[in-house]
């Protein structure tokens, strides 16, 4: 660990000493640095982060996170490259930082983004922006379309270099390899930068109009206020994903005998509501169901739950309960949604003899009978202490002579074409198939934790 933070350290250095050379240009004596310009943009970018490092905001304020890459792509597009690279310094050395250590974080992040807006401006250099846009006489109309091509250029390069910084100091800190810290970074980034190189050359084509700066914050304005609501919607989705860890990882702790089931039932719901084309909101909420299926497990009694002999028909009953004990803990969770009836209905059966309500056929919420074959794939495909799991092909096989009692056809049909697609990757559950098996045939613990009427091979899983 020791290691990974000097290469990180020594990672930030280069990169600091790299955005030292971009700068010193603009700082040496006798430079044609536009200080004006340059005073105005740094001033700007440092107001745009000040505020969520302001107890009045409550930390709410969009920052550190690309907000304002319009402001410092403007200023790849206002200012020489050396001049540029100077306007993100003062903002990201003040700006927020969520997690220690504080200051290594301001100064890379500093850095970074000085080296990023310099190869912006460089490019559009190059490729003759400036002159496009109407430098150096003011008030000359920018030469449209053509701006647009060292703009495009300029953004496309402003989001590699990003890309790679990040994907380098990942490599660095986490000690992986550069393939994986940097895959993905790049496409995930590219449309977003674009747009917001549009929106910095619409800052500046306003900034050297006869109405000058003031005119550019009509730009700067509106989307300022449309990040700030983007932050607020990313922060309200994180802090549900963290209340959805949290009820996860306590099931876990206290029935470590399927830890990683809940996940791998969200990702199997999330296949199956994919495959049937349902909205890109319901498919999160079925994530949601299939993480929290089993979330009733809290209020059954941790005894019963790590019983290793067979349940007697009291505890099987106190087991069947969990529904309902899920149903309860989650009800006043508004944002899950039909997930709800998921936690609640996903034990019923297509012929009525599930619980805890007894339903059939289409009075089964939709969202439970796929959780319902999500739930009873991974229990066959997963390997358990007193049995290997199923291969895929088998289990789907069962699962396709269970449709029409147990099991909904129409997701059963569904899940197989999304295997067949993508695949599964399982994994093995906290019972580690090093510890050996238990005496005795599948009674040890998978028939204590089956429930009457269950189809054959299917006996080890339920209510799990």
């Amino acid at each position: 660990m020791r290691a990974t933070r000097g290469a990180a350290r020594a990672h930030i250095a280069a990169v600091a000493l790299g955005a030292t050379l971009c700068v010193r240009p603009a700082l040496a004596p006798g430079a044609d640095t536009p200080w004006l310009t340059l005073a105005l943009l740094t001033g700007l970018y440092l107001a745009c982060e000040l505020p969520g490092r302001c107890p009045l905001f409550g930390g709410s304020m969009p920052v550190g996170a690309g907000s304002f890459f319009p402001l410092l792509l403007a200023a790849a597009f206002l200012l020489p490259p050396s001049a540029a690279a100077l306007v993100a310094i003062p903002g990201s050395l003040v700006g927020r930082v969520d997690e220690p250590p504080a200051a290594a974080r301001r100064i890379w992040r500093a850095a970074q983004l000085a080296v990023t807006v310099w190869a912006a401006a460089t490019v559009h250099t190059l490729l003759g922006g400036p002159a496009a846009l109407g430098a150096p006489d003011p008030g000359r109309l920018p030469d449209l379309p053509y701006a647009l091509l060292p703009v495009c250029a300029a953004a496309l390069a402003f989001s590699a270099v990003l890309a790679a910084l990040d994907g380098s100091i990942l490599a660095a800190a986490e000690q992986l390899p550069l393939r994986r810290a940097w895959r993905g970074l790049l496409p995930r980034s590219l449309a977003p930068h674009l747009v917001h190189g549009l929106a910095g050359l619409m800052m500046a084509v306003l900034w050297n109009s006869p109405y000058g700066p003031l005119a550019a914050l009509f730009v700067l304005l509106p989307m300022y206020i449309s990040c700030w609501v983007f932050a607020q919607y990313h922060r309200e989705h994180a802090a549900h994903r963290a209340t959805i860890r949290a009820l996860v990882q306590a099931v876990d702790i206290k029935d470590t005998y399927t830890r990683g089931h809940s996940e791998r039932v969200g990702r199997a719901s999330v296949l199956i509501a994919r495959e049937l084309g349902m909205a890109r909101e319901r498919v999160e909420v079925l994530r949601f169901a299939g993480i929290l299926h089993d979330v009733g497990k809290l209020g059954v009694p941790t005894r019963v739950l790590r019983k290793d002999g067979p349940l007697t028909p009291e505890e099987r009953r106190v087991i069947e309960l969990h529904p309902e004990y899920g149903h309860e803990i989650v009800r006043g969770i508004g944002f899950l949604g039909e997930a709800r009836a998921a936690i609640l209905h996903h034990h019923e059966r297509l012929d009525g003899s599930g619980y805890p309500y007894g339903l059939a056929g289409r009075a089964i919420p939709e969202c439970a009978r796929v959780v319902a074959v999500a739930d009873a794939f991974d229990a066959m495909t997963s390997t358990r202490s007193y049995r290997p799991g199923r291969p895929v092909p088998v289990a789907v096989e069962e699962l396709k002579r269970c449709a029409g009692t147990q099991f909904d056809p129409q997701m059963v049909r569904a899940l197989a074409r999304a295997l067949e697609r993508y695949g599964w990757f399982g994994a093995v559950t906290a019972d580690d198939v090093r510890v050996p098996p238990p005496r005795g045939e599948k009674g040890h613990r998978g028939a204590g934790a089956g429930v009457a009427r269950l189809p054959e091979g299917l006996e080890g899983k339920a209510p799990r």
